[in-house]
């Protein structure tokens, strides 16, 4: 089935201004429908969950619906679902609850390939227990990940689902088998990877996964989804009078009902996407199905184009990798360009974007580079516009 990109465009009113927006992987644009159910949650009555007034009843109904939609996007258990303000907050929050079961002589694997977020609460959790770091490095050259050590001592291995900054998608089920052969348990940062490609965490074998709705048209907030039974045994931080209860035992104080209904909202766009059948879960496959064949082809086009100019290099080269790629120039600092770009309605940061060992050992140091990120609603046009911009820029000084 072909994908509707001129429909899928119609339905995010920011798009109206005319800016190309190659800036997603930071935070994707909106659809009207996911701010009008911000807003529609925001003005109707709501009160703190509960089943006996119309406005308990509206606040609970809104995080049981949010629980099942990302349940249905990430083929997860809805009873599995923590929501927060962020995915590092959660992560942190994870860090340190687990790390209560860690001794000295223990072992914590993190990755040079990771968004900060995803390597920092375990680097720092570990070092308040005496826990051993072991780092997992990539080649520079390919963009992939080096083999993943795991031994006896091996409590936790961290790793994305795909790299914020080269795009690199690891190969998650074959890591999860090494991880889990040694009892240890396997966390992954799906953040970038949620927004372009279906996902099934049972499939991915992570015991946690965890994604941020605004990544993918929804509202800034964070989602950890695991077993449920692997919660129970998880004795987190909380309030006394809080209730105990698996997910809501990880959620600190009152949930943003707002942000949870445009993160319904959200799930409900994606299902929609392209036409088609079946329950939302099905459905939701099949857009994101459709959205990764897409942003592929468009990749493809802007990969050729970026390889065509004088002076750039591209460091985004993994076999299997998201829409975003990563270009440095010979001779010129990323960040020029970025402005340059933005004289020309086109938006494309520079930066390590929190990949900051990323960065470095792309050596890169902490400058980074030239961040393009596609979208479900980039169009040839404007990677076309963006490939012109950088011809102009290239040729421009001062």
């Amino acid at each position: 089935m072909s994908y509707d990109v001129d429909s899928v465009r119609a339905h995010f009113p920011s798009l109206a201004t005319g800016t190309a927006h190659f800036d997603g992987p930071g935070g994707s644009q909106v659809p009207a429908a996911v701010a009008d159910a911000v807003r529609d949650a925001l003005v109707s009555p709501l009160a703190n969950r509960g089943r006996v007034t119309a406005a308990e009843r509206a606040a609970d109904d809104i995080v049981l619906a949010a629980r099942h939609a990302l349940a249905d996007l990430l083929g997860a258990d809805p009873g599995g679902v923590v929501f927060g303000r962020s995915a590092t907050q959660l992560t942190y929050d994870f860090a340190r609850t687990l790390a209560r079961t860690w001794r000295p002589g223990d072992e914590v694997v993190v990755t040079r390939l990771d968004h900060d977020a995803n390597v920092r609460p375990w680097v720092q959790a570990a070092e308040a227990v005496g826990a051993a770091v072991r780092w997992v490095a990539f080649d520079p050259g390919t963009g992939e990940l080096d083999e993943v050590p795991v031994t006896d001592r091996t409590r936790l291995v961290a790793v994305t689902g795909a790299s914020n900054l080269i795009g690199t998608r690891p190969d998650l089920p074959a890591i999860a088998q090494a991880v889990h052969d040694v009892g240890a348990l396997f966390y992954v940062d799906g953040v970038h990877l949620a927004a372009h490609e279906p996902v099934d965490v049972v499939a991915t074998g992570a015991d946690f996964f965890v994604c941020s709705p605004y990544k993918f048209f929804g509202p800034h907030c964070g989602v950890l989804v695991a077993r449920p039974e692997l919660l129970e045994g998880l004795r987190p931080d909380k309030l006394l009078p809080s209730t105990d209860a698996v997910p809501e035992r990880f959620e600190l104080g009152t949930l943003p009902y707002e942000l949870l209904a445009g993160a319904t909202a959200a799930v409900d766009f994606i299902a929609g996407l392209v036409p088609g059948e079946g329950d939302r879960r099905s459905r939701i496959t099949a857009s994101m199905a459709a959205v990764a064949e897409y942003e592929d082809g468009l990749r493809a086009e802007l990969e050729t184009g970026l390889l065509a100019l004088p002076g750039l290099t591209v460091h985004s080269r993994a076999k299997r990798r998201t829409p975003t790629l990563l270009a440095t120039f010979a001779d010129r600092d990323p960040a020029d360009a970025y402005r340059f770009l933005a004289t020309r309605n086109v938006n494309a940061p520079a930066g390590s974007f929190y990949a900051i060992e990323t960065s470095r050992h792309l050596g890169l140091g902490d400058r980074g580079g030239l961040r393009m990120g596609l979208a479900p609603y980039s169009t040839a046009a404007e990677v076309g516009r963006l490939l012109d911009a950088l011809a102009e820029f290239g040729t421009t000084r001062g």
